[in-house]
C-alpha cells in the first residue's frame, strides 16, 4: 500500500487545521460516513500523535499516516488524496494495487 498527498491538499491541510511543521494528520476508519472501499466505513482524519504507524508520507513539513491496526480498510488500495478544484477540499482516491 502506498499513502500519497498532493501540494494543494496539504496546504488546505495546513490553513484548515492550523498545523505547524512537524505535525501529524492520522487518517483513520470510521463505521458510516461515505466509504467508497468497503460498505459502512469511511475514512476520517484528524490531527493526531501516531502510536503505530502503518503507511506514512511527509509533505511540506506534515507528517500524514494511517496506523497500522487500520489499514485493514485498504483492502489491496493505495490512498491517494488529491485536490478536489470543483469542491475546493481534499478528496480520496483509492487505487487497486
Amino acid at each position: 500500500m502506498k499513502l500519497t498527498i498532493d501540494d494543494q491538499s496539504v496546504s488546505w491541510y495546513k490553513h484548515e487545521l492550523n498545523l505547524n511543521n512537524g505535525d501529524y494528520i492520522r487518517f483513520y476508519v470510521r463505521y458510516g460516513g461515505h466509504g467508497t472501499v468497503l460498505s459502512g466505513f469511511s475514512l476520517g482524519v484528524s490531527k493526531d500523535e501516531p502510536e503505530d504507524i502503518g503507511i506514512s508520507a511527509t509533505s511540506n513539513g506534515i507528517t500524514f499516516f494511517v496506523e497500522e491496526r487500520d489499514l485493514w480498510y485498504f483492502d489491496g488500495h493505495h490512498l491517494d488524496v488529491k485536490y478536489n478544484e470543483k469542491y475546493l477540499e481534499p478528496e480520496f482516491l483509492y487505487v487497486k494495487a
